[in-house]
Protein backbone atom coordinates (compact mmCIF):
# COMPACT_ATOMS: atom_id res chain seq x y z
CA UNK A 1 0.00 0.00 0.00
CA UNK A 2 3.18 2.22 0.74
CA UNK A 3 4.69 1.29 -2.17
CA UNK A 4 1.40 2.57 -4.61
CA UNK A 5 1.05 5.25 -2.68
CA UNK A 6 4.64 6.40 -2.86
CA UNK A 7 4.64 5.66 -7.08
CA UNK A 8 1.54 7.55 -7.45
CA UNK A 9 2.90 11.02 -5.52
CA UNK A 10 6.51 10.08 -7.64
CA UNK A 11 4.47 10.34 -10.58
CA UNK A 12 2.79 13.16 -10.06
CA UNK A 13 5.95 14.77 -8.79
CA UNK A 14 7.45 13.73 -12.02
CA UNK A 15 4.23 15.44 -14.14
CA UNK A 16 4.00 18.27 -12.04
CA UNK A 17 8.26 19.01 -13.21
CA UNK A 18 7.37 18.69 -17.04
CA UNK A 19 4.19 20.96 -16.98
CA UNK A 20 6.25 23.33 -14.85
CA UNK A 21 9.23 22.59 -17.64
CA UNK A 22 6.92 23.33 -20.44
CA UNK A 23 5.64 26.33 -19.03
CA UNK A 24 9.30 28.05 -18.34
CA UNK A 25 9.70 27.03 -22.30
CA UNK A 26 6.81 28.87 -23.87
CA UNK A 27 7.31 31.65 -21.30
CA UNK A 28 10.85 32.29 -22.29
CA UNK A 29 10.47 32.03 -26.02
CA UNK A 30 7.45 34.84 -25.86
CA UNK A 31 9.48 36.63 -23.85
CA UNK A 32 12.50 35.96 -26.40
CA UNK A 33 10.58 36.91 -29.00
CA UNK A 34 7.87 39.77 -27.64
CA UNK A 35 9.65 41.15 -24.71
CA UNK A 36 7.90 41.61 -21.60
CA UNK A 37 4.74 39.08 -21.49
CA UNK A 38 1.88 41.44 -21.06
CA UNK A 39 -2.32 40.31 -20.58
CA UNK A 40 -2.35 39.37 -23.97
CA UNK A 41 0.71 36.50 -23.73
CA UNK A 42 -0.10 35.55 -20.44
CA UNK A 43 -4.18 34.74 -21.98
CA UNK A 44 -2.26 32.62 -24.39
CA UNK A 45 -0.20 30.42 -21.98
CA UNK A 46 -2.70 27.96 -20.90
CA UNK A 47 -3.92 27.13 -24.36
CA UNK A 48 -0.76 26.77 -25.77
CA UNK A 49 0.55 24.15 -22.74
CA UNK A 50 -2.61 22.32 -23.98
CA UNK A 51 -0.76 21.41 -27.02
CA UNK A 52 2.53 18.81 -26.96
CA UNK A 53 5.90 20.93 -27.20
CA UNK A 54 6.52 19.66 -30.63
CA UNK A 55 2.91 21.41 -31.46
CA UNK A 56 3.57 24.43 -29.44
CA UNK A 57 7.28 25.06 -30.22
CA UNK A 58 6.81 25.75 -34.40
CA UNK A 59 3.97 28.37 -33.50
CA UNK A 60 6.05 30.09 -30.61
CA UNK A 61 9.28 30.09 -33.86
CA UNK A 62 6.81 30.85 -36.29
CA UNK A 63 3.34 32.94 -35.92
CA UNK A 64 3.28 36.67 -35.12
CA UNK A 65 1.64 38.11 -31.93
CA UNK A 66 -1.30 38.85 -33.55
CA UNK A 67 -1.47 35.19 -35.03
CA UNK A 68 -0.41 33.60 -32.06
CA UNK A 69 -3.41 35.55 -29.92
CA UNK A 70 -5.62 34.59 -32.15
CA UNK A 71 -4.66 30.84 -32.58
CA UNK A 72 -5.04 30.66 -28.72
CA UNK A 73 -8.40 32.37 -28.61
CA UNK A 74 -9.06 29.87 -31.32
CA UNK A 75 -7.86 27.15 -29.58
CA UNK A 76 -8.96 27.78 -26.13
CA UNK A 77 -12.49 28.05 -27.53
CA UNK A 78 -12.30 24.52 -28.84
CA UNK A 79 -10.75 22.87 -25.54
CA UNK A 80 -13.57 24.37 -23.90
CA UNK A 81 -16.34 22.50 -26.13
Amino acid sequence: MRLALYQQEREQAIQQGIQQGERSVVENLLKVRFGEIDNELQAIIEPLLALSPEEFTPLLLQLSRKELIGFASINHICLNY
